[in-house]
């Protein structure tokens, strides 16, 4: 059976995000029913950088996996920090059927995850975005969080300048800020977006009624203040994100997993979400291999409807 090939041209053009934020929904419910086959995330560790794999199943979807390299000295290169592999396979018999670019897939649901948990868990009213970090994952929060709250202010801050000025130019309502501190003052939803291995946003800075997000990954350490994990206000993909790396992250090391409430409680109805306008709720997302699998299912029909991509022959006959 030819195989399917998709570049990140490709994946672009045919993912929808509207789209996939419903598709995560309805994949973060599966995975707190239990419906999710997907072990821990594993790969090995070089001097310079790590490669993960992420397989993962859902029944009724094609298996898949992601290899994903996570190598933080890339940007000095002039190369992504993070780079990416997608396959899909049969579920009935395991035949090959794509391989696409992973790396916007990884961009675009990470910062769904995040976006997502802020429909459920920020204010209705929260119209001030702050993103601390630049590079792909804070234009992704730039771009995507507008599809859940009416946001009217865009603040910005990176150690990395030039990285600011790239997240503020993907929206008309974004400007840089000199510091972490002015850049979350007053702001109701703030998005942690680096590769921190110290937080740059402390507790006392964030606002009663705040919402924050944090997608960094890279242990030993991370970009999460404890001070603003609170038991009941604790939100996660799933509670493996509090065992240790690379399955879990390094901040939620030590605390007691039912602390974290995941997003397919909220959504299902069993746990609750914000309970006061006063609340400070975090999500602390450490990836997922449901995300990878449901998102590029998701691309890889709308390239056989579409009729996109370029055919390779695995098993020639002569």
């Amino acid at each position: 059976m030819p195989l399917m090939l998709l570049n990140q041209v490709d994946v672009r053009r045919l993912l929808d995000p509207a789209t996939m934020l419903d598709v995560l929904g309805q994949g973060f419910v599966d995975l707190t029913a239990g419906k999710v086959a997907a072990p821990g995330r594993d790969g090995v560790q070089t001097t310079a950088g790590a490669l993960l794999a992420m397989p993962g199943w859902l029944p009724g979807s094609p298996i898949g996996v992601k290899l994903v390299a996570a190598f933080h000295g890339n940007p000095a290169r002039g190369l992504p920090g993070h780079q990416a592999l997608i396959c899909l396979f049969d579920e009935e018999t395991g035949t090959p059927l794509a391989v696409m670019d992973g790396a916007y897939i990884t961009a675009l649901r990470t910062a769904g995850g995040a976006v997502l948990s802020a429909k459920l868990l920020a204010r209705p009213d929260a119209c001030r975005l702050a993103i601390i970090g630049g590079g792909v994952q804070g234009v992704a929060h730039a771009e995507l969080m507008p599809l859940v709250r009416d946001i009217r202010e865009v603040r910005v801050w990176s150690r990395n300048p030039a990285s600011a000025a790239r997240v503020a130019a993907a929206s008309d309502i974004a400007r840089v800020f000199a510091t972490p501190q002015e850049a979350v003052l007053d702001a109701d939803i703030i998005c942690l977006c680096t590769t921190a291995q110290e937080p740059p946003v402390r507790a006392a800075w964030v606002a009663p009624g705040a919402h924050v997000t944090s997608v960094g990954y890279n242990p030993p350490g991370g970009e999460l203040d404890r001070d603003l994990l609170m038991p009941g206000a604790l939100f996660v993909e799933t509670r493996a994100a509090f065992a240790p790396p690379p399955v879990g992250c390094d901040e939620l090391q030590g605390l007691d997993p039912q602390s974290g409430v995941e997003l397919g409680e909220v959504l299902s109805g069993t746990r609750p979400g914000r309970t006061s306008a006063q609340q400070i709720t975090v999500y602390k997302s450490m990836g997922h291999a449901m995300e990878d699998v449901v998102t590029a299912a998701l691309v890889y029909q709308a390239a056989l409807a579409e009729g996109v991509g370029t055919w390779f022959d695995l098993t020639p006959r002569d």
